[in-house]
C-alpha cells in the first residue's frame, strides 16, 4: 500500500513539472498596452498559437483583517457581507433585499484522467475555486440603509449550481447549470421552502462553461438565457455544442425556446441598457493565442445574429485552429461593440438606472473583471465602468475599483456580479474573497 501511495505522488509529481515545462514553454508576455485592447476598435495584433495555455493563477488568499478594495477617487467602499460561500450572482429584490448566490462548478461527468484535466483541477484550487458547491441563494438584508446587511439568511438550498436570478409577477426565477426553475416569491419573505418548478432545461453535461444568466423581458412575456460553450474552440467536437456559446429566448406562455443569438463563447451578465431599450451582454472570449488576444467584450444583442464563436474572433478574424472553417459563417459575423480586454474574464454587467453617482454616470455600465489565470502580466481584478450615450458606449473605461491584487500577486478577492442597490449604491460580488462589497460617493 506504501509503495502504491508512493508511486502515486511520484507520478503526481512527474506530471507537474511536465505541466510546468509545457506552460514555460507556452509563456508570451504580452505587447499592446492592455489601455489599447479596450473600445469599439482594440489593436488586435497577428495571433501566437501556444502549446499549452500560458498560466498566471493569481493564488487566492485571504483579505488581511482591516484591508479592502481600494475605490476610485470620490468614491467610498464598505464590506456590505461577509462570511459568504464563493459568492457569483446578485439580485436586488424590490424592497431592498439582496439575493446572492453562493455556487460554484457543478460536478463534472468522469472522463478519466488526462494532464490537462488534472492542471486544471490544480489550478482551480490555487484560484479559489476548488471547492464543492454551496448550491444555494442568500437573503441579506440592510434594515437601516447604511451600506451593511445586519442579516444575512438562507434563502433557497438544494440548488444545482445557481447563477442567474430574475424576479417577474410574484415568481423568482434561477439559472440553474441544468434548467431555469421558479419559485414563488412574497414581498419581506426571509426564506423560500416550496419546490422548484422547472421551466426549461438548459445544455448541461460536461459544462465547461457552467454559470448561466437569466433576465425577463421588459414586458414580461419573455426569458432571456446564456449558456456557454462546452470547449476553448470546439476541440471537444462540435456536437457538444448544440445549443451553445449563446444566448436563447423562452417565450413563458408556450414554454418554448428559440436560440435569439448566436458564436458568443462564454456570454454572462445580460442588462437592458436603460436608454436604448437594448439587450447587452459581456462575453470572455477564446484563449490560447496570446497575450493580447482575444479582447473579451461587451456587445447589444440582436435577434439572430452571430457573433463569431469559434469560427472567428472580434467580427471576421478567422481562427485558423477550426477545421474545417466556416466561410459563410464567418461572412456574416457581426463586430462586437466594446471590447473590455484580453482574458480579463469580464462577468458581471449592470447598467447605472440611479442617481446617485451623478449625471455623467447614469444609464453607464459597471463591469466585474474577475480577473486572467493565463496571462503575463494579469489582466482584470477590478470593477469598472463605461460611460454611455444615447445608449452607446461614449468613451474609455474607468477604474471604480482595483486593490483585489497584493503587492505580492496574490488575489485577495475576485469580482463577479454587480448590481445597483435600492439606494444607488454599487454592490460587487466577490467570490475569493467571500464577500460583497457597497460602493458610493464618498460621505
Amino acid at each position: 500500500m506504501k509503495k502504491l501511495l508512493l508511486a502515486a505522488v511520484v507520478f503526481a509529481a512527474l506530471v507537474i513539472v511536465g505541466v510546468v515545462g509545457l506552460v514555460s514553454l507556452s509563456r508570451h508576455e504580452a505587447t499592446v498596452p492592455i489601455e489599447q485592447t479596450y473600445g469599439p476598435d482594440p489593436v488586435l495584433v497577428e495571433p501566437r498559437v501556444e502549446l499549452m495555455p500560458a498560466i498566471n493563477v493569481a493564488e487566492a488568499t485571504p483579505w488581511p483583517a482591516g484591508t479592502m478594495p481600494i475605490a476610485a477617487q470620490g468614491l467610498a467602499v464598505q464590506e456590505f457581507a461577509g462570511g459568504l460561500d464563493h459568492p457569483r450572482w446578485l439580485h436586488v429584490l424590490p424592497n431592498g433585499d439582496v439575493l446572492v448566490a453562493e455556487s460554484n462548478a457543478p460536478t463534472k461527468p468522469d472522463e478519466g484522467f488526462s494532464i490537462r484535466a488534472f492542471a486544471a483541477a490544480l489550478l482551480q484550487k490555487k484560484a479559489g475555486a476548488g471547492s464543492q458547491s454551496a448550491n444555494r441563494i442568500s437573503l441579506l438584508r440592510d434594515r437601516d440603509g447604511d451600506g451593511v446587511a445586519e442579516t444575512k439568511t438562507p434563502f433557497i438550498t438544494g440548488l444545482n449550481s445557481p447563477f442567474g436570478m430574475t424576479l417577474l409577477n410574484g415568481k423568482l426565477y434561477v439559472a440553474n447549470a441544468d434548467a431555469i426553475v421558479a419559485f414563488p416569491y412574497q414581498d419581506g419573505a426571509t426564506e423560500v421552502t416550496a419546490a422548484p418548478e422547472k421551466i426549461v432545461d438548459l445544455p448541461a453535461g460536461r459544462n465547461h462553461h457552467w454559470t448561466k444568466d437569466v433576465i425577463a423581458s421588459r414586458d414580461g412575456t419573455k426569458l432571456y438565457a446564456t449558456v456557454g460553450s462546452n470547449s476553448n474552440v470546439g476541440e471537444n467536437g462540435m456536437e457538444e455544442e448544440e445549443g451553445r456559446a449563446a444566448v436563447h429566448e423562452i417565450d413563458l406562455a408556450t414554454r418554448q425556446m428559440r436560440q435569439f443569438a448566436s458564436g458568443l463563447r462564454n456570454p454572462n451578465g445580460l442588462a437592458w441598457q436603460p436608454d436604448s431599450g437594448e439587450l447587452w451582454v459581456v462575453v470572455n472570449e477564446r484563449d490560447e493565442i496570446g497575450p493580447d488576444l482575444v479582447p473579451d467584450y461587451m456587445t447589444s444583442v440582436k435577434d439572430g445574429a452571430f457573433y463569431g464563436w469559434p469560427h472567428s474572433w472580434f467580427g471576421q478574424h478567422i481562427d485558423e485552429r477550426i477545421k474545417p472553417q466556416a466561410p459563410e459563417l464567418v461572412a456574416r459575423a457581426l463586430k462586437p461593440d466594446y471590447a473590455l480586454g484580453p482574458h480579463t474574464a469580464s462577468l458581471g454587467l449592470t447598467f447605472n438606472s440611479a442617481d446617485l453617482f451623478g449625471p455623467e454616470m447614469k444609464s453607464g455600465a459597471f463591469i466585474g473583471q474577475h480577473g486572467s489565470w493565463n496571462r503575463f502580466p494579469r489582466s482584470g481584478y477590478k470593477v469598472i465602468f463605461v460611460p454611455f450615450a444615447n445608449g452607446r458606449p461614449s468613451g474609455p473605461p474607468r477604474d471604480i475599483l482595483t486593490g483585489f491584487l497584493s503587492d505580492d500577486g496574490k488575489a485577495l478577492g475576485r469580482p463577479v456580479g454587480v448590481a445597483i442597490g435600492r439606494d444607488g449604491a454599487l454592490l460587487v460580488a466577490d467570490d475569493a474573497g467571500n464577500k460583497v462589497w457597497w460602493v458610493a460617493p464618498g460621505r
